[in-house]
């Protein structure tokens, strides 16, 4: 489901109570986490932490009026969804993931690409959640972005 809210605090006032309180939990653990330059907005429709236009002009290669993304988090009808890009970007961030989400997950690892779907807010390992997003710098990631774009 894409909102159109334009604030993080509308984005989380329209959505259901339990998702609601497990987004809150989980930008609580972001925001405690990343490292600093990535700034929170409102992007695609769910709560987004991007590289800014300020420290990288550039901003996304697909359209470059938008911030370099990063993150985002997201309400969908039957899950809550976390984007994040460098696990689709780094191997060894994924294998690191997937094995520290074994030990401290009681449900299954429910992933695409970049996407990690939670089926049960109540089961959702905040504490990994707030690690996962101190792992890469915005220097790393600007770095890792160009990379890939250069292949």
């Amino acid at each position: 489901m894409r909102s159109q809210a334009s604030s993080v605090e509308d984005y989380l006032s329209t959505l259901p109570p339990e998702h609601r309180e497990a987004i809150s939990e989980m930008r609580k653990a972001i925001l405690n986490n990343i490292p600093e330059g990535f700034a929170e907005v409102m992007g695609y429709g769910m709560i987004g932490y991007v590289v800014p236009h300020s420290i990288y002009p550039s901003g996304y290669h697909a359209d470059p009026k938008q911030p370099l993304p990063f993150l985002n988090l997201g309400s969908q009808k039957n899950y809550i969804a976390l984007y994040h890009m460098g696990l689709y970007s780094d191997p060894e961030l994924l294998s690191w993931f997937t094995s520290e989400y074994s030990k401290r997950a009681t449900q299954r690892l429910d992933m695409g690409k970049s996407c990690i779907r939670f089926k049960k807010p109540d089961q959702i390992p905040f504490d990994l959640i707030g690690v996962l997003a101190s792992k890469i710098t915005v220097k790393d990631w600007i770095a890792r972005y160009e990379s890939g774009m250069r292949k």
